[in-house]
């Protein structure tokens, strides 16, 4: 890969991360859920949040997810909230990547791919789900406080697998799919 090739390709990334930003900011600004017990709220935010990752390696997808999501804590008025939720969603979104760089390297079948994937999406939601019951029972005084919560967390990232695995996969099939860091239908790509 020459110079050119290989500055252009960067910045396709930084660029794409930033829109992913965009993406997570605007799904989990707009689109929420209250929590009522501990004023959180639940969001779509996480199905781009895994978008991201399946775009990008797991480092600007954790770049995209932690500071896409803390963006729309600080414009919501959880600002509060905004340093945890930058740790919690960089770190699902990293786990998730750092899951797939390594079980995706070899070529797989679709349904072993999705399989893969899914599983990697899970482990990523309940790293989420127990950050935030951590972060609230310290921030709360009680571990029974942010219980009333678990169900509307484990609810948020099962809908952004729903959402982002299908979305994700018609993504794969258009020329924009040769931008994606995992090949969805069955083989990683180089990057």
């Amino acid at each position: 890969m020459s110079y050119q090739e290989s500055e252009q390709k960067h910045l396709q990334t930084v660029l794409l991360t930033a829109m992913m930003m965009a993406i997570i900011l605007v799904l989990t600004y707009l689109v929420r859920i209250p929590a009522v017990a501990t004023r959180g709220y639940s969001h779509l935010g996480d199905a781009a949040i895994f978008l991201a990752v399946l775009l990008l390696d797991p480092g600007f997808g954790a770049i995209a997810g932690g500071f896409g999501s803390a963006l729309a804590d600080l414009l919501g008025g959880f600002a509060y909230f905004a340093p945890v939720t930058l740790v919690v969603k960089a770190l699902m979104a990293y786990v998730l990547g750092a899951f797939l760089h390594g079980a995706l390297k070899k070529p797989r079948g679709f349904g072993a791919t999705m399989g893969i994937t899914a599983v990697g999406m899970t482990l990523a939601g309940l790293l989420m789900v127990g950050g935030y019951y951590l972060a609230e029972a310290v921030m709360y005084g009680s571990f029974v406080v942010p219980l009333t919560e678990l169900p509307l967390n484990v609810l948020q990232f099962v809908a952004a697998m729903a959402l982002s695995l299908p979305l994700g996969v018609s993504l794969s099939r258009t020329p924009f799919g040769r931008t994606f860091a995992y090949d969805l239908k069955g083989t990683a790509l180089d990057k």
